[in-house]
């Protein structure tokens, strides 16, 4: 059964195919024979990039897939996740680890008005790239497009499953409780950890092939 579908992850916001969850995931899935396809969101352009064009950029990878697709994602590529599953039918689930809901609200708050408007001022920013262990400008497009997106109309019903650290410090684990909390389908793991999430990665794996069942 598991292999009558396929598998993309979704790396998170200023990340990279070659992140530890990705690497950890890929690792898990070869050991059962599956191959976990990490799609590089950076498309070697980060100054340009919005949620709108990896929304875009996975369609273009899914839209002929004959088989169902079950897309893994990381903190922005879990919000990515959620938003294609919501328009893309042959999302049969999705698995989100420390999902970036309310990703703008939560980007001003750390920002600060006076960094925001000197970022749309200048029309960049440099962001740390954690992918690329060094600084990157980022087009403030990144944060007009978020405007464009409301997560109260992410209403599909489809299998969810959510894992989120307790002391998650960049994307607070009461955004994922009340996203979970209005949707009966989706299933919320509390993990004793951050954002990384890197200490439970088995916990993970071990409730990721429990969801398969």
């Amino acid at each position: 059964m598991l292999n009558n579908y396929t598998y993309i992850y979704l790396h998170g916001f200023a990340s990279s195919p070659r992140s530890n969850k990705a690497i950890y995931l890929r690792d898990r899935f070869a050991e059962i024979n599956i191959n976990l396809k990490i799609i590089d969101l950076n498309k070697d352009d980060f100054f340009h990039l919005t949620l709108s064009r990896q929304i875009h950029q996975v369609e273009l990878e899914i839209t002929n897939k004959s088989t169902p697709i079950i897309l893994i994602g990381s903190s922005f590529g879990g919000l990515t996740s959620t938003f294609l599953a919501e328009r893309n039918l042959n999302i049969k689930a999705i698995i989100l680890l420390a999902p970036s809901f309310n990703f703008l609200s939560h980007l001003q708050q750390n920002f600060g008005e006076e960094k925001l408007q000197k970022w749309q001022k200048r029309g960049n920013y440099w962001i740390y790239h954690y992918g690329e262990k060094s600084y990157s400008l980022l087009s403030y497009n990144f944060i007009i497009d978020l405007m464009n997106y409301q997560e109260n109309k992410l209403q599909r019903a489809l299998p969810t499953l959510i894992f989120h650290g307790l002391n998650d410090n960049i994307i607070p684990i009461q955004a994922s409780r009340e996203f979970a909390s209005q949707r009966p389908w989706v299933n919320l793991i509390e993990l004793d950890s951050n954002h990384t999430l890197g200490n439970v990665m088995p916990k993970i794996w071990s409730e990721i092939n429990q969801f398969f069942q």
